[in-house]
C-alpha cells in the first residue's frame, strides 16, 4: 500500500458486458487487460441506527450483509473476475452516532506495519471477525476485494500528534483490500467526510496497492471523487486506475447523478474508475459502473424498478502510469485519452456543426438572443442562462468574465414543448460542502417557463446535436452527456486548447437530451476565504487547510 498523507440470490440481477478497447496499443502495455467487478449493494438495514447494540447483534447484522457479499463474490469469480469492488457503508448502513457505531468497529492494522491474513490467522488479532469474513471471501473465490467498513484506532488524549478525542479512539470510515490470497493489503481512512457524525476525519494520505494483474490502484471514497486531496494529487503521481466506493445520496440532477459524477471523473481524469454505489429507493440513490477513457459498463435504476443488487462485470484495459518518479502534471496525456490537444483554431470541424466552427467564440457575439439572459438556481448555485428559443443556432451566455459558447441543432424542431437553457456559473458551491467552479450546462427544463430551468428532469424526448465550449481557468474540466431514462453517452469529440478553452462536440444522440455538461473545478480557490469548520462544526473536504501532493508522505502496501 502507498499511502501519501493524503436480500437473496435469487433477488439480486446480474449484468455481463464485455467493455470494447479502444486504442489498445496506446492504452495497454503488451495488450493487457483485467476483468474488474462492482456490486451495488441493496443493503440490510439497521432500523434503529442510534440505539446502540452489543457486539453480538452488531455482528449477526452484518453478517447478513456479508452472506450476499460472499454470493455476489462467487458469482463474479464464475465469470473469472480478478477484482470485485463493494460500496460504502455496504456493511452497516448509515446514520449512525459516534456511540451507536462503536459496537460494528474493528482495529483494522496498518499493512504497511503489519502483514497479516486474517483468514489464514485468524487469532493474531482479537474483535476482527468482519475482517477474517472479507479476507475468507477474497481467498475462497481467488478475488481481490475491497469493502468499507469502520475502523477504530485507539489514541491517547493529549499525547497525539493531532488531537485525541476525549473517548480514546479515532473512528475512521475506512476502504480495505484484500489479496486473492486473503492479505490485507491497503487500507484507506476517508479525508473527506460528509455529515458523518460517527466518523472523525483523519490526516490526509493517498493510498495505493499493487496488483499482478493490473499493476497499480489508489483508493478513495465517495465525496473525495470532488476534491483535489486525495484524488487528483493520486493521479499527480501516476496513478491511472482508481477503486471508488460510495454511498452517493441523494442522485442530485441535473449535474451531479452518481454515473454522471463517475463518468465525467474518468474522461476528465483519463483514467479507469471502479465505482460501487449502494441502491435504496428511500435515499434515492443508485449508480455504478466500470469507466475507462474509453468505455462505460454502469447501472442506475430507474423509477419503478425493484430495489435490488446489481453485479457488473467487465474486461477493461490496464493503463499505464502516465509518469515515473515525479509529480505529474495532468495537463499532459497519451494517446489514450477523450481529449485531443489543439494549438490554435476553435473546434474541429466536421459532420453537421462545421457551419460553426467557423471563428473562434470570442470573434463576436453569436446571436442576439444570448443577451436575454435570466437567472436560476441549479444545484443551489445562481447560474445565469439564456433559453434556446430556435431550431438551430448559436448561443454565448457569460456569468462574469466566464463565458460559455452554444451551437445546436435539435431535432424534432422546438415545437414540442420541451424548453431549453444554456447556463454559465463560476463561483464557489457552498451547500452541504465548499468547493469553487465554473461550469458550463446545457439543461433540459422541468417545466415550460424558465423559472424551471436547473430543476431536477430524468426524461426527454427532444434529440439534439450540439457543440458546447467554455473557456476556463483550470485544466480540471470533466464532461458528461447525459440522455433520457440516465442513459449515459461518449462525447463524440473533445479538444483543449492551451488557453484554457475546452470543446465538447455530440451528435445523434440515442435518446432525449437531458444535460450536456462541463464540469469545472478551481481547487486552487477552494479555501480562499474559509475556515477549517462549516456552520454545523463538522469538518468538510472544502473546509480543509490546502494540501498538495508534495505535502503528503506516500505509502505503498
Amino acid at each position: 500500500m502507498t499511502v501519501q498523507p493524503t436480500q437473496s440470490l435469487g433477488g439480486d440481477a446480474v449484468l455481463w458486458i464485455l467493455a470494447s478497447v479502444f486504442s489498445a496499443a496506446a492504452q495497454t502495455s503488451g495488450q493487457s487487460s483485467y476483468v474488474a467487478a462492482v456490486y451495488e449493494h441493496r443493503l440490510i438495514w439497521n432500523p434503529e441506527p442510534r440505539v446502540p447494540l452489543s457486539r453480538t447483534a452488531a455482528l449477526r447484522h452484518v453478517q447478513q450483509n456479508l452472506d450476499v457479499y460472499e454470493k455476489q463474490a462467487a458469482l463474479a469469480a464464475e465469470q473469472n473476475a480478478q477484482i470485485l469492488v463493494f460500496p460504502e457503508d455496504g456493511l452497516q448502513g448509515i446514520n449512525f452516532s459516534r456511540s451507536s457505531i462503536y459496537s460494528y468497529l474493528e482495529t483494522i492494522p496498518d499493512p504497511q506495519q503489519d502483514t497479516w491474513n486474517p483468514c489464514t490467522e485468524p487469532d493474531k488479532h482479537n474483535n476482527t471477525e468482519v475482517l477474517q469474513r472479507l479476507s475468507c471471501i477474497a481467498r475462497r473465490h481467488n478475488l481481490y476485494v475491497v469493502a468499507n467498513m469502520a475502523d477504530l484506532q485507539p489514541c491517547s488524549p493529549g499525547n497525539e500528534p493531532a488531537s485525541c478525542p476525549p473517548d480514546g479512539r479515532w473512528q475512521f470510515n475506512t476502504n480495505v483490500v484484500f489479496s486473492s490470497s486473503g492479505q490485507l493489503v491497503a487500507r484507506y481512512h476517508k479525508y473527506n467526510t460528509y455529515f458523518e457524525e460517527a466518523f472523525d476525519s483523519p490526516q490526509p494520505e493517498l493510498v495505493t496497492f499493487d496488483t499482478p494483474f493490473a499493476g497499480r490502484f489508489g483508493l478513495i471514497i465517495c465525496f473525495d471523487i470532488l476534491f483535489h486531496v486525495p484524488t487528483v494529487a493520486l493521479i499527480e503521481q501516476g496513478v491511472r486506475q482508481l477503486i471508488f466506493t460510495a454511498a452517493w445520496y441523494p442522485n442530485q440532477l441535473p449535474l451531479l447523478a452518481a454515473i454522471q459524477v463517475q463518468q465525467a471523473f474518468s474522461l476528465g481524469s483519463n483514467v479507469t474508475l471502479l465505482a460501487a454505489n449502494i441502491r435504496s429507493d428511500p435515499l434515492v440513490t443508485s449508480g455504478s459502473g466500470i469507466f475507462t477513457p474509453s468505455s462505460a459498463t454502469y447501472h442506475h435504476a430507474r423509477k419503478g424498478d425493484p430495489e435490488r443488487g446489481r453485479l457488473l462485470v467487465a474486461r477493461v484495459p490496464v493503463l499505464e502510469p502516465l509518469w515515473t518518479g515525479r509529480r505529474v502534471d495532468t495537463e499532459s496525456r497519451d494517446e489514450s485519452s477523450p481529449f485531443k490537444a489543439a494549438d490554435s483554431g476553435h473546434c474541429h470541424q466536421d459532420n453537421q456543426l462545421d457551419s460553426y466552427c467557423t471563428k473562434p467564440p470570442s470573434a463576436e457575439a453569436p446571436a442576439s438572443v444570448s443577451s436575454t439572459t435570466f437567472v436560476s438556481a441549479m444545484m443551489y448555485d445562481p447560474f445565469t442562462f439564456v433559453l434556446l428559443n430556435d431550431t438551430e443556432g448559436s448561443l454565448r451566455v457569460c456569468d462574469g468574465a466566464f463565458c460559455c459558447y452554444l451551437w445546436y441543432r435539435r431535432f424534432p424542431p422546438a415545437t414540442d414543448g420541451e424548453l431549453y437553457a444554456l447556463g454559465a456559473f463560476a463561483g464557489t458551491h457552498t451547500k452541504n460542502g465548499r468547493y469553487a467552479l465554473q461550469v458550463c450546462a446545457l439543461v433540459r427544463c422541468a417545466g415550460s417557463d424558465a423559472g424551471s430551468c436547473g430543476k431536477e428532469v430524468e426524461e426527454a424526448e427532444t434529440k439534439m446535436d450540439f457543440l458546447l465550449e467554455g473557456k476556463f481557468g483550470t485544466r480540471y474540466v470533466y464532461p458528461s452527456v447525459l440522455v433520457s431514462q440516465m442513459v449515459l453517452e461518449q462525447p463524440e469529440h473533445l479538444e483543449k486548447t492551451g488557453d484554457g478553452r475546452v470543446t465538447m462536440k455530440h451528435s445523434n444522440t440515442a435518446g432525449g437530451l437531458v444535460t450536456a455538461c462541463l464540469y469545472g473545478r478551481m481547487y486552487h480557490l477552494d479555501n480562499e476565504g474559509t475556515s477549517t469548520q462549516g456552520a454545523d462544526g463538522l469538518r468538510h473536504g472544502s473546509f480543509e487547510p490546502e494540501v498538495t501532493a508534495e505535502d503528503i508522505l506516500p505509502l505503498h502496501q
